[in-house]
């Protein structure tokens, strides 16, 4: 299950393969987050696990060196602490790819395959190739296989409405009959009363809609008199 100390009698022979099948590991995946353009591609991917593999091997290579000192001394060796570091590091990078935008929030997937990558650097980094290889093959099932269900699984949307109208008068229950005749939930709700110009903007948030409705909603709410400004998302 595990690489032993040497590899062939080669300590250097052991590091160079870790290192390898970490990078071909991160390689790989970053390889498909680098082909829908997220922020954190092929090479962020590689370096997260080639990384996240070298810490494991220094934190091998300390207990190597420092492990016969009794452990009454002064140096006291936990090899679990470069792990602990790492999983930790490894989170800061992650926020770092999260982007929200209003009610969206962007770049999770990227965000959890960062954390993936670093296991699968970590495993290979303590000779655990089994279980480095088991965790790549699981990432890839993952963002190839699984997304080509996505079509299939019956999923809320939400459709996000910004309207624009004259304050008086209310357009509102206009929009709630609008929005009931369509059999659409109204989720939330934010106004803003602009006194000054005699102006109400809605912010809505909408489900129970199958398909993409934002044009045709759009369509019926312009008809309603007083209607300034329209957009969606």
């Amino acid at each position: 299950m595990f690489f032993s100390t040497t590899l062939f009698g080669s300590y250097e022979l052991d590091i160079f393969v870790k290192i390898f099948l970490a990078v071909v590991a991160g390689a790989v995946i970053g390889l498909e987050r680098e082909k829908h353009g997220r922020p954190a591609g092929l090479r962020t991917h590689l370096l997260v696990s080639a990384g996240s593999c070298l810490m494991m091997i220094v934190s091998e290579a300390f207990f190597l060196k420092y492990g016969d000192l009794p452990g009454t001394g002064v140096v006291r060796i936990d090899p679990g602490r470069a792990a602990a570091q790492i999983i930790t590091g490894i989170g800061f990078l992650g926020a770092g790819v999260i982007i929200k935008e209003g009610f969206v929030v962007r770049g999770l997937t990227t965000a959890a395959c960062l954390w993936m990558v670093a296991g699968i650097g970590m495993a290979f980094g303590m000779g655990l190739i089994s279980g480095g290889i088991i965790g790549t093959l699981v990432a890839l099932f993952s963002l190839i296989a699984l997304k080509k269900l996505e079509p299939i699984i019956k999923k809320d949307r939400y459709l996000h409405i910004y309207v624009t109208a004259k304050a008086e008068p209310d357009i509102y229950p206009q929009l709630e009959d609008i929005f009931a005749d369509n059999g659409l939930r109204l989720s939330n709700i934010e106004a803003d009363w602009n006194l000054h110009d005699g102006r109400v903007s809605y912010r809505l948030v909408l489900t129970q809609h199958k398909v993409r409705i934002g044009r045709e909603i759009s369509r019926l709410i312009s008809q309603i008199e007083g209607v300034q400004k329209i957009s969606y998302k």
